[in-house]
C-alpha cells in the first residue's frame, strides 16, 4: 500500500437521505482540502502565490483550520484569508473545535456560534441539518455542512462514513476495518503507522473516535 493515501424546509430530511444520510464528514463541491490538494489545484486558489502554496504543501498535514490559519496569517490579510477559505479549508470537529476555529468558517459570526455550539454533543451529520436547519434555509445548510464533521466510531461506522474521511480510498477503509474491534484509539495509532507515517496517522485520527 501506498503510503499517502431562516426555517428550513420540511424537506431537509428527503434532500439529505440519500446523499449524505451516512457521512459524517461534510462535502462540498469547490471546497479543496489542503492536506490533500496538488499544487496545481493550490497555486490556482486565490492569494495563493506558488512560494504560499509550497509552504502549505511543506508543512503538512495541518491537524487543525487554526493551525493552518496561524500560518496564512503571517502572509495573508484577513479578508484576503476569508476569500480563499470560501475555496479552501479543513473540517473542523463539530464537538471539539474551539471558538475561533469555528469562526473561521465563511459567514459565521457570533449568532451562529452560539448556535454550532448549542446542540453540542452532536451525534452525527443529520443532527447537525436538523437542528441548524431551524436558522438557515436549505442552500446555506448544505454550504455549512461542508466546513464540518462528527468522529466516527471506528467500530461501528459503515463503509460509508469511513469513506467519507478525506482521502480514504479503498484499500484504506480495508485497513480501518481490518483490526476491528479496537479497544483504544492508541491501537489506532499503532495498526495505521504500519502504513502511513505519524502526522498522517495524526490527521486520519482527527475522524475517528473509539466508544
Amino acid at each position: 500500500m501506498s503510503r499517502w493515501s431562516g426555517a428550513a424546509p420540511a424537506f431537509f430530511a428527503t434532500l439529505f437521505t440519500v446523499t449524505a444520510a451516512a457521512a459524517q464528514v461534510g462535502r462540498r463541491p469547490g471546497i479543496v482540502d489542503p492536506n490533500l490538494a496538488t499544487a496545481e489545484q493550490l497555486q490556482k486558489l486565490p492569494h495563493l502565490t506558488p512560494a504560499l502554496a509550497k509552504e502549505i504543501r511543506d508543512g503538512r498535514p495541518f491537524l487543525s483550520m487554526s493551525e493552518l490559519n496561524q500560518l496564512l496569517s503571517k502572509s495573508l490579510s484577513a479578508d484576503q484569508r476569508k476569500e480563499l477559505y470560501g475555496t479552501m479549508f479543513i473540517h473542523v470537529n463539530l464537538n471539539t473545535a474551539p471558538k475561533d476555529e469555528i469562526l473561521l468558517i465563511p459567514g459565521v459570526g457570533e449568532k451562529m456560534l452560539h448556535e454550532f455550539e448549542e446542540y453540542r454533543p452532536y451525534r452525527g451529520l443529520a443532527q447537525f441539518r436538523r437542528e441548524i436547519g431551524k436558522y438557515v434555509d436549505a442552500k446555506e445548510l448544505a454550504r455549512l455542512e461542508g466546513y464540518v464533521f462528527v468522529p466516527i466510531d471506528l467500530n461501528t461506522a459503515t463503509d460509508e462514513e469511513i469513506l467519507s474521511i478525506p482521502g480514504i480510498g479503498s484499500k484504506m477503509l480495508h485497513e480501518f476495518k481490518e483490526y476491528r474491534p479496537y479497544k483504544s484509539i492508541e491501537q489506532f495509532r499503532r495498526e495505521m503507522g504500519k502504513y502511513v507515517p505519524d502526522k498522517e496517522v495524526g490527521r486520519l485520527e482527527r475522524y475517528v473516535t473509539v466508544k
